[in-house]
């Protein structure tokens, strides 16, 4: 199946795989994959019940779920003094580990296009106080990345 899908809609489907990874120590990433496939994407899945993972899918997901504590480490860093980073909504948390992946390992996305995913991702999938505390997050880490670079 050669079906196009765009980006943003993988992002989405990451948010959805990467997010049950972070309860069920049982899960598998292949089968997270799977299963955000199935939620959304059910056109993508064939008559033989095989599935088409688009390659951009399985990067975020294989690449948050590698560098997780990498990613944790920048996101802690970047927080104010009384928070730490088990305070943070599991889906925010989620949404600020793809935007760090991408802006840090993914050459073709612009880190402030990564940023601007994330608060997409945040306004589809989470509230208003967590849009800005992802963007002010991401922004401070977008500075420090291109101050270093």
């Amino acid at each position: 199946m050669n079906k196009e899908i765009s980006r943003h809609k993988i992002r989405e489907m990451a948010l959805q795989a990467l997010f049950p990874l972070d309860f069920n120590a049982d899960l598998t990433k292949e089968d997270a994959i799977m299963h955000a496939i199935e939620l959304d994407q059910r056109e993508l899945i064939n008559e033989e019940e095989s599935e088409f993972v688009p390659v951009y899918l399985d990067t975020l997901v294989g690449g948050v779920c590698a560098k997780k504590d990498e990613l944790d480490q920048m996101i802690e860093k970047h927080l104010k003094n009384n928070w730490r980073i088990n305070r943070i909504s599991k889906m925010d948390l989620v949404i600020l580990r793809i935007a760090i992946f991408e802006m840090k390992y993914v050459a073709d996305v612009p880190a402030p296009v990564a940023l601007n995913e994330a608060i997409e991702l945040t306004k589809t999938f989470s509230d208003d106080r967590s849009r800005k505390f992802v963007n002010g997050v991401l922004s401070n880490i977008l500075n420090e990345m291109e101050a270093g670079a």
